[in-house]
């Protein structure tokens, strides 16, 4: 008698991280969503949930797979080719946090061993919510900062772990308690960075393929203000200089005593600040035709370099600028806490992540750096 299929729902909220390429920092709310789209901002979540799924094929005569209909899920399905039991689901690409709440509500009540979603930390609290620690869930990374620690490292990473839990008869794949956490998306836009516990969900873990709650910055005042002046000393005139989000780069502009955007991407030439708080648009005019350098530092607790609050740097623009035109500052007390002791790109474009792995150096202090892995 062949084993039951393993019950795996899976919700997309279709509108999440449509803010990160041009600067919204998130998509809450119907008029930031307006705003998006006159930006013409494109959906990110549904071709990355298509991604997860790719790597989730080869188990599917092992997995029920229950979604939505229509955008929240059966559409990444029948792309996917993976045949899917369908619930209600909105016709609408303008889905809620209800719609989101109710998918949760009904996938607890089919059953289901595990939840993937694919959104960011506003569709992780609404699930959080209708599930609690009963059912395990994980996220597909498609969101702008992803704080919590509910999400696999990339789309591919969520499949696999998926994947994993589908065909594990034996109860091999452990569960850990993960934090939810909520992010103040009007603080963030205004320069405040507000995270909050939302809550605890339970999520199945393998080391590398989930991502570990943001940690907060240590300090090393000194180390830092000097290699950040250092930085500031050695731009060189008629090169873009594309600084990306946070306070580490910060110190850098005010090295140069200018007024950047806290956790937004600005623009240098030449000691004058050409571009403030830009959107992916607006990045890629800034280097088009210039020597361009990117600057940017590491989130701390996860690693990422690339993909997590600084998306309006996009692919397009890192191919452009290479590889050997990134420079990375970091403390060295960040990078020692890091697990598994590398970094980590999820820039959207699969190819891009793979041509960036390898080692990079990453400056820590005046005159001292040290080599670190970049992972895809």
């Amino acid at each position: 008698m062949p084993a039951p299929r393993q019950r795996i729902g899976l919700i997309v909220n279709p509108i999440a991280g449509m803010g990160g390429r041009v600067g919204l920092k998130g998509t809450d709310g119907v008029d930031v969503l307006g705003r998006a789209r006159e930006l013409r901002a494109e959906p990110v979540a549904p071709a990355r949930a298509l991604r997860a799924l790719r790597r989730l094929e080869p188990a599917a005569a092992a997995i029920e797979l229950i979604t939505p209909r229509g955008v929240m899920g059966g559409d990444v399905a029948r792309q996917a080719s993976i045949e899917a039991t369908l619930l209600d689901g909105p016709s609408e690409d303008a889905t809620s946090a209800a719609d989101t709440r109710e998918a949760a509500r009904a996938l607890r009540a089919r059953g289901v061993g595990l939840v993937v979603f694919a959104g960011g930390d506003g569709t992780a609290c609404d699930i959080v919510d209708m599930l609690g620690d009963a059912v395990p869930m994980l996220g597909i990374p498609s969101g702008v900062k992803m704080h919590s620690a509910v999400f696999a490292t990339s789309p591919e990473a969520a499949g696999q772990l998926a994947a994993m839990v589908a065909s594990d008869r034996q109860g091999k794949v452990r569960t850990r308690e993960a934090e939810v956490m909520d992010i103040d998306e009007d603080g963030v836009r205004e320069g405040r960075l507000s995270a909050r516990l939302h809550g605890y969900g339970r999520v199945p873990y393998e080391r590398h393929l989930v991502q570990n709650a943001k940690a907060g910055g240590i300090a090393e005042d000194a180390a830092l203000d000097a290699v950040c002046r250092e930085i500031a000393e050695e731009m060189q005139p008629g090169v873009v200089y594309v600084v990306g989000p946070g306070s580490t780069t910060q110190r850098i502009l005010a090295a140069l005593g200018l007024d950047g955007s806290l956790l937004g991407v600005d623009a240098v030439l030449d000691g004058r600040l050409v571009g403030r708080d830009l959107t992916d648009r607006e990045v890629a005019k800034a280097v088009r035709g210039r020597p361009a350098r990117i600057v940017v530092t590491v989130i701390g607790g996860q690693g990422f370099v690339f993909g997590r609050g600084n998306q309006q740097i996009g692919p397009g623009v890192i191919r452009a600028v290479g590889r050997d035109n990134i420079v990375i500052v970091a403390t060295q007390e960040k990078l020692l806490s890091l697990d598994g002791g590398r970094l980590l790109v999820d820039t959207g474009d699969r190819a891009l992540d793979e041509e960036l792995e390898g080692y990079v150096r990453v400056r820590t202090g005046p005159n001292r750096s040290v080599m670190m892995r970049i992972a895809a």
